[in-house]
Order: structure tokens, then C-alpha cells, then sequence
């Protein structure tokens, strides 16, 4: 078994093992991986943060050693708290999202001196986190400000939070506990909403007020109700609601 960090600010993971296939997600700068399977330009890799299998260019991976993967995985994570900040070389600038790992910069001999964020931080600030992604557009499989989709949202603020969530909506509804009513929930809990096909396939943030703040063509905040998301722009529901669940 091989090991391998992220050693770039945003790299694709790809369902196949071409640049045209679906992105499933990013591998952030700093988070850690195995290599299941080498190829001569491609590689299918497992996450350790996601435990998503995905492939991976091999240009664009930063092989490690054991020992330092599992002193990685065994350390609580330091985390960029910057919308975007630099990790810097001996001559380069390495632009890196919020959220990216910073635990083993120093096996990348790289320096950082911007804000950081470690360990569990109160729900009470939950809300406040995921402000910052305010009107970051919408983007299949993105986890960063600059492109994020609904469950790569819930899934970051989450992680600055010092919680772990699965990649997909479908999978993140089956943590935590189910509320029965709309007026149980606190700020910080998860809507599930479903798809065409009855599939969760949506997932936001509960607010105050019954408002939401979720990733639906950007980072937004709707309305919500006991039949789902309304949106005023469109004047109509545009997801409808399946269950909230309380994860912390």
C-alpha cells in the first residue's frame, strides 16, 4: 500500500480515470490518501477524510511513507481558517482554500503564518462558519469558496467545526438523530431534501427563523417550511423537505 498527501490548493477526484469524467470531489491541500490502485497516468486513490474511492492524475500526487500518514491521521487537524491563504516554498506561492489541512506542511517543507482553526468548536458558531461561504457559486463535486456543492457545503463547515460528514447528502442523512418538526430543529442542524426519483438528493443548513442557508446555484439563504425550501426569487418551493437531523 501506498500513501500520498495533497500537496496543491484544489485537485479533481474523478469517477474515471480521465480529465472529461464526473469530478465526485477535491482533495484540499494537506489531506491524506491511499493509493489502491497506480496506473501509468492515473491513480484510484481512498480519502482518508471522506473515505471516497475517486481517481486521481499522478502529476498531481505527493507520495509519503507510512509512519507519516498514520502521525498525520493520528494528529488533531489544523485547519486554514482563511477564505484563501498562501503556504509558501523556498521560491513559490501555494494558494490554498479555507478548510485546507495545514497538519503536515511541515513534511512538505512549506510555511504558513494566516489564521487556523483546530479541535471541536461550539454549534453556537456553526452559523457563523457557514457565512463565509455566502454566494460561492455552485460547483458538482467543489468543496472550496470559489465552487462548492450542497454537501461539499454542509461538509465544510462542518469539518471547521471539527466534525466529520460523509461526502453525499444521501450519505450524511444517515448520521445523527431525526427531528420530528421543523420547530425542534436549532441553528446549525441538517434539512434533507429529495429528488425527482424520492432520492435525497439536496442538503442545507437550518437557521433561525426558520430560514436555511444552503448551496442551490450559489450559497444562499431561503426560506423554509414544512414543505420544504421556498425560494422568493422564483416565488415557489424549489426542494422539498425529507427530515432534519441533529448531528451535534
Amino acid at each position: 500500500m501506498q500513501y500520498a498527501i495533497g500537496n496543491l490548493g484544489m485537485v479533481p477526484l474523478r469517477a474515471e480515470p480521465s480529465h472529461t469524467a464526473e469530478m465526485l470531489s477535491q482533495l484540499l491541500y494537506g489531506e491524506t490518501f491511499r493509493i489502491l490502485e497506480e496506473r501509468a497516468r492515473w491513480s484510484r486513490i481512498k480519502t482518508s477524510f471522506e473515505d471516497l474511492e475517486a481517481w486521481i492524475d499522478n502529476k498531481q500526487v505527493f507520495k509519503i511513507n507510512e509512519s507519516s500518514y498514520q502521525e498525520l491521521l493520528a494528529c488533531s487537524a489544523e485547519l486554514s481558517a482563511d477564505l484563501v491563504e498562501f503556504v509558501t516554498t523556498e521560491k513559490e506561492l501555494i494558494p490554498i482554500p479555507l478548510g485546507s489541512s495545514l497538519t503536515g506542511k511541515q513534511i512538505l517543507n512549506h510555511r504558513h503564518s494566516g489564521s487556523t482553526t483546530t479541535g471541536i468548536i461550539g454549534k453556537e458558531r456553526l452559523i457563523d462558519t457557514a457565512f463565509l461561504y455566502l454566494n460561492a457559486p455552485f460547483l458538482h463535486g467543489g468543496r472550496s469558496p470559489f465552487g462548492i456543492d450542497a454537501s461539499g457545503f454542509t461538509q465544510m463547515v462542518y469539518k471547521l467545526h471539527g466534525h466529520r460528514l460523509s461526502r453525499f447528502a444521501s450519505e450524511q442523512a444517515r448520521q445523527g438523530d431525526s427531528l420530528s418538526f421543523i420547530e425542534e430543529s436549532e441553528p446549525g442542524d441538517l434539512a434533507f431534501f429529495d429528488g425527482p426519483e424520492g432520492i435525497i438528493n439536496h442538503v442545507g443548513i437550518m437557521m433561525q427563523d426558520n430560514y436555511i442557508i444552503h448551496a442551490d446555484g450559489k450559497v444562499r439563504v431561503d426560506r423554509i417550511d414544512h414543505s420544504g425550501i421556498y425560494n422568493a426569487e422564483l416565488r415557489r418551493h424549489t426542494h422539498q423537505l425529507r427530515v432534519i437531523k441533529k448531528i451535534i
